[in-house]
């Protein structure tokens, strides 16, 4: 009798170019599909609200698809060393698969697994799935790590004319006997309270919904994407950063399909816009590396004169940038999307983030956990690159003194006002000339919108000039 072999599926949430699934099959053993929660295998950064969201509608798409070929999706809830022995002992697996993660506490959890699971007799083989290049892989000629994206991107480039993925699954080699199952509901992933209707009705995920949110983009939007990217009023950017999070789809098969779509024969060969897209996988990949490669970043800034940054606490002005009451429209824009959808413009969340850090002079890290939490995409690799970018103290950041002006910010790529009416309706009928800076309208251009100064909407919490030599002078302090 042919032995099981267990398919440990993780952020690897779909059936098609999944490298371990695949290769479990051309065994032609018996599979045992799992998926183990454990949110404290991931401290300090347990999945936040908006992400065990996703996760719960991502799983019910996997073990659907599973069902559909036959077989099952076993569900567990503990430590992940002790549900992979259970089940080796309950099935009598001789051999254990997964694609591999490049997170500093789970690269450390996934050696110890394999370690373990090796002295038990049992066949551990890990995959590469996630990423376009794994860490490691990647080198200056001196073999140091890159420090600055373009550098990296060009030496990528070199590397892949070609991208090839592995094709998707139709049929399984399906267990004789189940193992038991957790309930989805035990996994308690979703709230019983029912906050989550404004992403539900943004969101499709699963790794179905990858895949349409891929053609959509490819039909619609990549031809205009270079242009159209810095618009958050327009619908120009992919979306597929949750579902790439997730591994509902993998960068591989975007970039294939990109290529398809463009005629192009391999990176070396992309029409513009889609080589403006692909730079953008490819700076995904570039904050895995930096994170592979520089661990602490996560909690501590990568050059160490931050370490020093008069950084101030303030909970009342955070609680008005975390709620998008600063005053400031297309702040508060943004962070009035990131609140109901679980998803904020990749511009905006610049704008944002500088406004928190140089405005208001509040730590990055409080930034990054208020992101962490609320974000459907919320990536730790990613979500760090993007703060300590802000910040000026990551890898190939953009200085400190690069001070986001939040009037000049909106005026430049929400021209219309388009953006700021949708998600700060209390300023909807005010005129063109006042929709970034309403504190400037007179007050009878205010009472023809509808608008109290201060009742309606806040006044600014800041004076953005007295708060940008305020933090020049901070930064200055540490030279």
């Amino acid at each position: 009798m042919a032995e099981p072999v267990i398919v440990w599926f993780r952020r690897d949430l779909r059936l098609s170019d999944n490298p371990a699934l695949d290769r479990a099959r051309r065994s032609r053993q018996p599979l045992i599909p799992v998926y183990i929660f454990a949110p404290d295998e991931e401290t300090p950064w347990q999945p936040g609200g908006a992400s065990r969201y996703w996760l719960h509608e991502s799983l019910q798409v996997l073990e659907e698809g599973l069902q559909r070929l036959g077989s099952r999706l076993i569900l567990r809830r503990g430590d992940s060393l002790a549900e992979l022995e259970k089940l080796a002992r309950e099935t009598g697996a001789e051999a254990l698969f997964w694609n591999r993660l490049y997170e500093p506490a789970l690269r450390k959890r996934d050696r110890r697994i394999e370690t373990a699971m090796k002295q038990r007799g049992i066949d551990v083989q890990t995959f590469p799935g996630h990423l376009i290049n794994e860490p490691d892989t990647v080198a200056t000629k001196q073999g140091s790590p890159f420090k600055v994206f373009t550098p990296y991107w060009k030496h990528c480039r070199q590397l892949q004319t070609t991208l090839e993925t592995v094709g998707g699954i139709r049929t399984l080699p399906v267990a004789a006997q189940w193992p038991a199952s957790d309930s989805m509901e035990s996994l308690e992933l979703v709230s019983r309270i029912k906050w989550y209707d404004g992403i539900d009705a943004r969101w499709t995920p699963g790794f179905r919904g990858a895949e349409s949110a891929l053609q959509r983009f490819i039909k619609e939007a990549a031809a205009g994407y270079a242009t159209q990217r810095d618009i958050p009023s327009r619908d120009g950017v992919s979306s597929l950063s949750p579902h790439l999070h997730f591994g509902e789809i993998t960068p591989r098969r975007v970039i294939k399909a990109m290529a398809d779509a463009d005629r192009s024969r391999g990176l070396l060969s992309l029409s513009a816009p889609a080589e403006a897209f692909v730079r953008q996988l490819y700076w995904r990949d570039f904050a895995h590396y930096l994170l592979h490669h520089f661990p602490r970043t996560p909690t501590q800034p990568l050059y160490d004169k931050f370490r020093h940054f008069p950084w101030r606490k303030n909970k009342r002005l955070f609680t008005a940038w975390s709620r998008g009451q600063t005053g400031y429209p297309i702040v508060d824009a943004g962070m009035r999307e990131l609140w109901q959808t679980g998803w904020m413009h990749n511009r905006v969340r610049m704008i944002a983030a500088s406004f928190l850090i140089k405005d208001l002079m509040i730590h990055w890290r409080e930034g990054a956990k208020w992101f962490w939490d609320t974000l459907v995409d919320a990536d730790l690799a990613n979500n760090t690159m993007g703060w300590q970018w802000v910040a000026g103290c990551g890898a190939d950041a953009a200085p400190f003194f690069r001070i986001f002006n939040p009037v000049t910010q909106g005026e430049r790529f929400d021209a219309g006002g388009d953006y700021v009416r949708r998600w700060v309706p209390e300023l909807a009928q005010l005129d063109n000339r006042f929709i970034h800076k309403p504190w400037l309208a007179s007050p009878v251009e205010l009472e023809a919108a509808g608008i109290r100064p201060g009742r309606d909407y806040p006044d600014p919490v800041v004076d953005h000039a007295e708060a940008r030599k305020r933090a020049l002078a901070a930064y200055k302090r540490i030279q």
